[in-house]
C-alpha cells in the first residue's frame, strides 16, 4: 500500500493512515511497526516516516520508549483527573511515568499588586518565588512559577525543595495542612522564554494554569502560574448527577 493523496505532504498522509489504525485497529499499549517496517510497507523514505512518527508523538497518540519501541498511547490513562489530584509528582507516578523537577530560580521578592490581590496579602509583603521545570521520562512538560508567603515559610531554603515535593514541604516541614487547591485553565501560546524550556516552537499552543492553594485556616499558602505543553497534557473531570 502506498500513500497517493494529492496536495498533502507524504508524511501527513501517513499520519492520517496511522491515526485511522490507532483509532480502529490498535489497542492502547500495542507496539506499532518500526520506522523501517513502515517505510517498506508504504514505499516511503525513512526520513518521511520519522516525521510522521514525530507528529504522532506530538499529538499524544504514541509513546516512544527507549530500547523498547513505539507504542499506542493510552489516552484515557494519561488524562489527569481534576477531581482527585493536584500534584504533578503524584499525577506522573499514577501514569507510570518518572517525574523530575529542575529548580530554575528561588528567591525572595516583594508582592506586586497582582500577587497582593491573588494571595490576599499586603502590597510589598515578602513572598518566595520558585520557578521550576517539570519533566516526565526526561520530556519537558511544564514550567511553573510558584509564590509562597514568606511569613509562613521562614528559613525555607533551596536544598529542601530539591529533596522533596513542594506539597510535602508545605505539609510536613511547615505544618500547613492543605484544604483545597483551585485551578483555572485557559488556552494560550508559548512565549519565547517558556518555549525554549519546553522544547517547543514560539507561539505553539499551551495550557495556562492558575492554581491557588489554601490551608485549613483559608490562608493562601501557594499561588502558581503554570505553562503546560498542550501536546502532553490532557485533563478529564467526572460530573456526578445529584440523585436527591
Amino acid at each position: 500500500m502506498t500513500c497517493t493523496r494529492h496536495r498533502q505532504p507524504l508524511y501527513d498522509q501517513l499520519v492520517d493512515i496511522l491515526i485511522e489504525k490507532i483509532d480502529h485497529e490498535y489497542q492502547p499499549g500495542d507496539l506499532i511497526p518500526s520506522e523501517r517496517e513502515l517505510a517498506e510497507r508504504f514505499g516511503l523514505s525513512r526520513s518521511t516516516v520519522r516525521l510522521a512518527i514525530q507528529e504522532l508523538e506530538y499529538l499524544g497518540r504514541i509513546v516512544r520508549k527507549q530500547g523498547r519501541g513505539t507504542f499506542v498511547a493510552d489516552r484515557l490513562a494519561q488524562a489527569t483527573n481534576l477531581t482527585q489530584s493536584y500534584s504533578f509528582t503524584e499525577q506522573m507516578k499514577a501514569m507510570g511515568r518518572l517525574p523530575e523537577t529542575t529548580i530554575l530560580e528561588f528567591c525572595e521578592m516583594e508582592a506586586d499588586k497582582t500577587l497582593s490581590m491573588q494571595m490576599g496579602i499586603h502590597l510589598g509583603e515578602k513572598v518566595l518565588k520558585l520557578k521550576r521545570l517539570r519533566m516526565a521520562d526526561g520530556i519537558p512538560m511544564m514550567v511553573e512559577r510558584s509564590y509562597l508567603p514568606a511569613r509562613l515559610f521562614i528559613s525555607l531554603k533551596r536544598p529542601l525543595l530539591e529533596q522533596k515535593p513542594l506539597y510535602d514541604v508545605i505539609e510536613q516541614d511547615y505544618q500547613q495542612k492543605i484544604r483545597v487547591a483551585d485551578e483555572e485553565f485557559s488556552a494560550g501560546i508559548a512565549r519565547p522564554c517558556d518555549a525554549r524550556l519546553l522544547g517547543i516552537g514560539e507561539g505553539a499552543p499551551v495550557l495556562d494554569i492558575v492554581r491557588t492553594t489554601h490551608n485549613t485556616q483559608n490562608d493562601v499558602v501557594e499561588f502558581t502560574l503554570s505553562v503546560a505543553r498542550a501536546d502532553k497534557f490532557k485533563y478529564r473531570i467526572s460530573h456526578y448527577r445529584d440523585t436527591l
